[in-house]
């Protein structure tokens, strides 16, 4: 369903600038961290491209990259189940993971995609999200870098969605919609 004008609003949470300078700063952290290391970047699509071009463009050490596509939503609500749109090309073996995701909430696709993960074999495997929701944590997932944490808010925006809309919102906004909070 589309979402008009009449049947949302949405509140800025984390403007555009903040953003940029939290970005940086956590590039700065993963770069003191993995410079000289066999590092392998692993997008997860579609909610974490935005994040993630901004974050690896701060990057200062080499690193491989790679992108992996699944979906656990449906609306404004997770659905538990995973499911991967699209598997990795690059081999995770040996090699230090970094996986780059737009949210943690639940932890469902972070329990997923770690365990998938370690069965390949990787030196270690870390995750980065610009969005922590502990308060929705259902499953224990190590967060080890993070942009933000947020309460139990559906947020937009800076590649988050709602069916697919709101992603290219420059800043972090918490969705309303008919005036309720979902």
């Amino acid at each position: 369903m589309s979402p008009n004008k009449k049947n949302y609003s949405i509140e800025i949470l984390f403007p555009q600038d903040l953003i940029r300078a939290r970005v940086r700063e956590i590039a700065s952290q993963i770069t003191r961290d993995y410079e000289n290391k066999n590092t392998l970047m692993i997008a997860v699509l579609k909610g974490s491209f935005v994040f993630c071009a901004d974050l690896v463009r701060h990057l200062n050490f080499l690193f491989a990259f790679d992108f992996i596509s699944l979906s656990s939503y449906e609306g404004t609500g997770a659905k538990g189940k995973i499911k991967v749109i699209s598997n990795l090309k690059e081999d995770p073996e040996g090699r230090d993971v970094i996986i780059i995701e737009d949210i943690a909430d639940t932890g469902h696709t972070l329990d997923f995609l770690h365990k998938e993960l370690a069965a390949k074999n990787p030196k270690s495997v870390k995750t980065c999200v610009l969005l922590d929701k502990k308060c929705a944590r259902v499953k224990n997932v190590p967060i080890d870098y993070s942009g933000f944490e947020i309460g139990n808010d559906f947020a937009v925006g800076y590649g988050l969605d709602y069916n697919g809309f709101f992603r290219g919102l420059p800043y972090i906004g918490i969705l309303h919609l008919n005036g309720n909070n979902k």
